[in-house]
């Protein structure tokens, strides 16, 4: 019998132990099948499955609020609340989105994407609800990941400090804190959780307030000889703490958040989970399935063996590292993703993973530059989002010579809208003094990480999800672009990976009579001024780019083209939503078709 089907918190509530056991099977035979043929967020799923099941099962929801951390583990909390004959479409265009949206259901109260959000969240939701004098729980579920970002103990600090009731679960899968579960401290939570326990500190508190104050002193002083650091720093903030507690046990978690509920401060309760639980692969290599491509359940070999760009950026940073040892490379928790691992290994003491905290890794690299090293640091380009103020202030105004490896610009695909690199031309260009370049090649790419370290300046190198054509052996120079075609009293001016699609569009309208020339745009910043003076003697100009057009490629053309009609081939001011990106690039008229449809229309308004 499946369980799963048309699961709602209101059928959770009613099964019996053996039949959420099974359920849990049930959920995590549904993720496997699932993120094999879609990709996406598994060994984090695959963790928190008797977890979710647990918080549904103890609170009221959707009347109670649960706030998702990232929500990339959020697979289990679709299944459970209503959305399971949809979880197949899950990552894919016009499905279900791989994180929790809003817009989605009303169990997802808080949309999410990016890393130590949710005690923010949740914490404004507490004083909406306390102001306007209701009744109902937050929960806040984060991961210790997202603990090593800053803005997540800025909300732990207020939430402290205001003392609205408030309850922080800590999922600890071992990535991070307090790998061992303490005997100890696990006694001393299931007797501060007991109900004979509640009523006599009410009583104390009440009758005996002086005595309750002595109480308190005594158990911090034994807390502090005997308990864990963990537990400890988070009462001084302001929580009441209670764990660790085994994050596979429903029943010892479900009894921990109805008495939870009862408290009238901020709880947090630590949970131990086990990334990748269910499937060995996973829990062998939680990293590798924290976020995969489709893959095959038997091996875990990805269906897509095509080198990708991060992987042509990592080979060609460790060949550059081997012959300068200045060369350092820092990545925010993403190694693997960002190409690095191969340079963490051959340069471990090089090598600087500064967890889920962007802005300290630009200010960080700051001040190595400042001191003679030539760090790099390799970043998504909407986690980069993040760290715009130490770009300008610590970076660009001291004019100290950082490299920032943006990957995953332009669409990214089945992600969806919060990992869509849709805004770094625009803010990068903004930045003072940085160089700002696009490769159209992987080998134009390895061509401007080399020039990027001889540059003595800050150079920011933005390139896209997948592969970029090979390309041929480049030497490229600052500020030049790349003439492919002729000038014709029509011209494209192209950048990154939109080169060849522009390319592919161009063939198609010459064979049908309509000739047009081409320009690479390999820098935005600075731009070729001989080449926009040749595109001054065109009758008009096709731009076309990966970003959204508020301060991109073809706005800053057509600011220097005063007077030259520039047609704007751009992503769309509204986000795209998830899916592959050869559907997101046709939704946005961005393929081969669309660019040559738009070209045709802009020649043949020519005068």
């Amino acid at each position: 019998m499946n369980i799963l089907t048309n699961m709602t918190p209101e059928k959770l509530k009613k099964l019996s132990m053996q039949e959420l056991n099974a359920l849990c099977s049930q959920v995590r035979s549904r993720l496997i099948d699932t993120v094999t043929e879609n990709g996406g967020h598994l060994a984090s799923n695959l963790g928190v499955v008797e977890l979710t099941v647990a918080l549904h099962r103890a609170f009221d929801t959707p009347r109670d609020k649960i706030v998702w951390d990232v929500g990339h583990q959020s697979y289990v909390h679709k299944l459970l609340t209503g959305r399971e004959q949809k979880f197949d479409t899950i990552r894919r265009h016009g499905g279900l989105s791989g994180f929790p949206k809003r817009e989605e259901s009303e169990y997802d109260t808080f949309g999410a994407g990016h890393s130590s959000t949710s005690v923010s969240a949740a914490l404004g939701m507490a004083h909406a609800r306390d102001l306007a004098g209701d009744d109902y729980s937050v929960v806040a579920v984060i991961g210790d990941g997202a603990l090593t970002g800053g803005m997540a103990y800025e909300a732990l600090n207020d939430a402290g400090r205001h003392k609205s009731p408030l309850i922080v679960v800590l999922n600890d899968n071992g990535m991070s804190i307090a790998r061992n579960v303490g005997a100890l401290s696990a006694s001393l939570t299931r007797l501060r959780t007991r109900e004979g326990y509640l009523v006599l500190k009410k009583r104390i508190s009440r009758r005996w307030p002086r005595l309750k104050a002595r109480l308190v002193r005594l158990r911090s002083r034994i807390k502090r000889f005997l308990l864990p650091s963990t537990s400890t720093f988070f009462e001084e903030l302001g929580f009441k703490y209670f764990g660790p507690i085994n994050g596979h046990d429903i029943s010892e978690l479900e009894r921990v958040f109805v008495r939870a509920k009862s408290y009238e401060d901020p709880v947090l309760i630590h949970v131990a989970t086990i990334k990748g639980k269910g499937y060995s692969l996973a829990e062998q290599n939680p990293e590798g399935f924290h976020g995969i491509a489709p893959f095959f359940v038997e091996s875990a070999d990805t269906k897509n063996q095509t080198k990708s760009n991060s992987a042509v950026f990592g080979e060609a940073l460790c060949e550059l590292a081997e012959n300068d040892e200045r060369i350092v490379a820092v990545t925010a928790a993403m190694p693997a993703g960002t190409g690095l691992s191969e340079f963490s290994e051959r340069f471990p003491t090089r090598f600087f993973d500064v967890g889920i905290a962007e802005q300290h890794a630009v200010t960080l690299c700051a001040g190595m530059a400042a001191n003679g090293l030539k760090p790099v640091f390799a970043v998504y380009s909407s986690f980069m989002q993040r760290a715009f103020d130490q770009l300008i202030h610590d970076v660009c105004i001291q004019k100290l010579p950082v490299v920032l490896a943006i990957d995953r610009s332009g669409p990214v695909g089945e992600d969806g809208p919060t990992h869509h690199g849709a805004y770094d031309i625009g803010f990068l260009t903004l930045a003072p003094g940085l160089v700002v370049c696009s490769p159209a090649t992987q080998c134009e790419l390895k061509s401007m990480l080399r020039l990027a370290f001889r540059l003595e300046r800050p150079v920011a190198l933005r390139y896209g999800r997948g592969a970029l054509p090979q390309g041929e052996d480049c030497a490229v120079q600052l500020g030049k672009w790349e003439l492919l075609r002729p000038l014709e009293s029509l011209t494209v001016v192209a950048t990154g990976r939109m080169v060849s699609a522009a390319a592919e569009a161009l063939d198609e309208l010459s064979r049908k009579g309509i000739h047009c020339g081409l320009y690479n745009a390999r820098f935005l910043k600075p731009m070729d001024g001989e080449a926009i003076e040749e595109l001054r003697s065109c009758k008009a100009v096709v731009t076309v780019e990966d970003g959204v057009r508020e301060g991109g490629l073809g706005e800053h053309l057509a600011a220097a083209l005063a007077g030259v009609p520039v047609t704007i081939l751009s992503l769309p001011e509204q986000p795209l939503p998830a899916g592959t990106i050869d559907e997101l690039m046709k939704l946005a008229g961005l393929d081969v078709y669309g660019i040559e449809n738009s070209v045709k229309t802009a020649a043949e308004n020519i005068k």
